[in-house]
């Protein structure tokens, strides 16, 4: 077999809804690293504290939170298609209050409407993610996801830097933010009018159907613990613990790194391409490690990476931060392939939205309280009381994982 016959052969699933999925995000995610550059700095520009950075937060996690059961229990029974494409347009429309704020109340509106738009959908797009890749392929196409995502995001951060040395942080961010509203609204038609469903018997709910499900989906997203096997639950609360430390740091990291380690914060927007590109050169060896060996173990080592990089930071110069951000790529490449393919590969394919759909239920409100509390210890305590949290919790993900979780013997289709 000649190299680009066998090159076609090996990435022959990335077809039909997972090209879709991934073109899209393509858009998305380039969008959304655009303004994460100065997130932190720009809404306490509009007047926020470090607390307030903490309760924006918790508010966005707790609306993230708020619509997850319904969302699960939906894609399930509605459809995939329906919920991603239509709540996108709602994602892009919500990040105009983001462009046009005055002070970090008009931020704060944003951030809860564009997270009930989002949790919506969450559980339907990891779904259908799911539907469309081969068992045999799984790790490979949870890395592409990364892959593609990385490569997109590479040029985010030295475009943001570009933006704020040229027009200042504050009308820098606002025409970010109005490039985020374009992207997204290109994603969003993209996706209406290309994606297949997956749902064979998906009909299209009316709005009153939807507040109307809540208590079903609840009571159904809590029971289908019952109908999935017990490891799936372990990997879930493993996932949780290390979630709670990280949330701590969430909105703090380029605070910290611009005012605590006084990095330049135009130089802080170049050496977070480091993420990103580290993403890239990994994804596919990665991916393919988690398809030809275990799941597991990648996981286990990102636990462990992730914890490293934590420390390196909070200690860090220029060159600690720029290899903390290095190991941060590497890790988030093995927790998502890992993680993805080993939560598919033990959820059978007609419980896999409300397993989602709980599982980001969960962790948002776990990241609300973290994010809350990471804004108390950093105000309060020290800077770098957040990050130490985040390392301490590294412990018990780890030992969880390594006793508990198990890998099945047949994977499910």
């Amino acid at each position: 077999m000649t190299f680009l016959g066998s090159l076609r052969e090996e990435f022959s699933f990335i077809k039909g809804n997972y090209a879709v999925l991934v073109t899209s995000w393509i858009l998305i995610d380039f969008a959304m690293e655009l303004p994460a550059t100065y997130y932190g700095l720009y809404v306490l520009e509009l007047g926020a504290t470090a607390t307030i950075l903490g309760v924006i937060g918790l508010s966005q996690f707790l609306a993230l939170a708020s619509m997850q059961f319904p969302g699960g229990y939906l894609a399930d029974k509605y459809g995939r298609k329906w919920l991603i494409s239509t709540m996108t347009f709602g994602v892009a429309v919500s990040f105009i209050l983001y462009a046009i704020a005055p002070s970090w109340h008009f931020i704060l509106i944003g951030a809860v409407l564009m997270s009930i738009f989002n949790s919506t959908y969450q559980p339907a797009l990891s779904a259908m993610v799911s539907d469309s890749l081969p068992a045999e392929r799984r790790g490979m196409g949870f890395s592409i996801v990364m892959l593609i995502a990385s490569a997109s995001t590479t040029p985010s951060p030295a475009v943001a830097g570009v933006l704020r040395a040229n027009f200042g942080l504050v009308d820098g961010m606002r025409i970010a933010y109005g490039m985020v509203v374009t992207l997204f609204l290109i994603a969003a038609f993209f996706r209406f009018l290309f994606l297949k469903e997956t749902v064979v018997t998906a009909s299209k709910p009316r709005f009153n159907e939807i507040l109307q499900s809540y208590p079903t989906a609840l009571k159904e997203s809590f029971s289908v613990w019952k109908k999935v096997p017990r490891p799936m639950l372990y990997l879930f609360l493993s996932f949780s613990v290390a979630i709670f430390g990280f949330s701590a740091t969430n909105v703090f990291t380029v605070v910290y790194a611009t005012k605590v380690l006084l990095i330049d914060e135009v130089m802080w927007a170049f050496i977070t391409a480091l993420v990103p590109i580290t993403t890239i050169i990994s994804a596919i060896p990665v991916g393919k490690l988690v398809d030809k060996l275990r799941r597991k173990t990648p996981l286990l080592a990102s636990i462990l990476v992730f914890g490293l990089a934590m420390w390196v930071f909070v200690n860090g110069d220029l060159a600690k931060v720029a290899l903390s951000l290095i190991l941060f790529g590497a890790g988030n490449v093995m927790l998502n392939a890992s993680f993805g393919a080993l939560q598919t590969d033990l959820t059978p394919k007609e419980l896999r939205g409300k397993v989602n759909g709980f599982i980001n239920f969960a962790n948002y409100i776990i990241m609300a309280v973290g994010s809350l509390l990471g804004g108390y210890l950093y105000q309060y305590m020290s800077p770098q009381a957040p990050f130490i949290l985040a390392i301490a919790m590294v412990i018990p993900s780890f030992l969880l994982t390594l006793a508990l979780v198990k890998e099945p013997e047949k994977r499910e289709e």
